[in-house]
């Protein structure tokens, strides 16, 4: 085969990847959403309340990047899927941060949920591998939004940790305010990808190195962008 050629092929596989990666994000999220927000309700938790809303933001940016490589030329729908990630992540951490506020003021007190814990711990084994996974395939393949998608991922492992130890320092020293604390963190994160994904660009392979923190923003190398800015 031609370089051309095998340049091709390797980006079909990278492409076929994705796809595969993003399907099984988006299962493992509706078993997680379905699960942390009966969980949440039931025991009043804010934290899991907003992790469950994470998983379903989770779910709304797999699907972006879902839609966006169904098409035959993915590119240019690169930059609407990177709006649909960082709105989703916007909407979060809102929600959430009301519903923290509104624990903090007393309105209600989060009781223990042993469902929760396990959910957490579960996200903590599965979310890492799947982000990695997606997050190298991204890179290779030049696509900010399966970056970003991947970074966001990677997110609820980080609030899988937060949720855990909200959940378990509640559960065993009777810290409901922990509970709240968790889900402020949540939202914390959420603000912050949701800038970096509205910031990202379909341009160039530059803004994939800039949201994995490898590359300045600033720099372009195929010149799509030259001039334009």
């Amino acid at each position: 085969m031609t370089a051309p050629a095998l340049a091709v092929a390797r980006r079909d596989v990278l492409r076929r990847r994705i796809r595969i990666v993003v399907a099984i994000t988006i299962a493992w999220n509706v078993i997680e959403a379905i699960v942390a927000l009966a969980a949440g309700a039931a025991a009043s938790s804010a934290a899991l309340v907003g992790f469950g809303l994470d998983s379903v933001v989770e779910v709304l940016s797999a699907a972006a990047v879902a839609w966006q490589f169904a098409a035959p030329d993915p590119e240019r729908r690169e930059k609407v899927a990177l709006r649909v990630i960082a709105v989703s992540f916007f909407g979060l951490a809102a929600y959430v941060t009301v519903d923290a506020v509104a624990s903090l003021a007393g309105l209600r007190a989060a009781e223990h949920s042993p469902v929760g814990i396990a959910i957490a711990a579960a996200s903590l084994v599965v979310m890492p591998f799947l982000s990695w996974f997606e997050r190298r395939t991204g890179r290779e393949l030049g696509s900010a939004s399966a970056v970003a998608d991947s970074k966001q991922t990677l997110i609820c492992t980080y609030l899988s940790a937060a949720l855990l130890v909200g959940l378990l320092l509640n559960a065993l020293l009777g810290w409901a305010w922990a509970d709240a604390v968790a889900a402020l963190v949540i939202a914390v994160f959420a603000v912050r990808e949701g800038v970096e994904a509205w910031r990202g660009d379909a341009c160039c392979a530059t803004p994939v190195g800039a949201l994995t923190g490898e590359a300045e923003p600033s720099a372009c190398e195929d010149g799509c962008c030259a001039g334009g800015r």
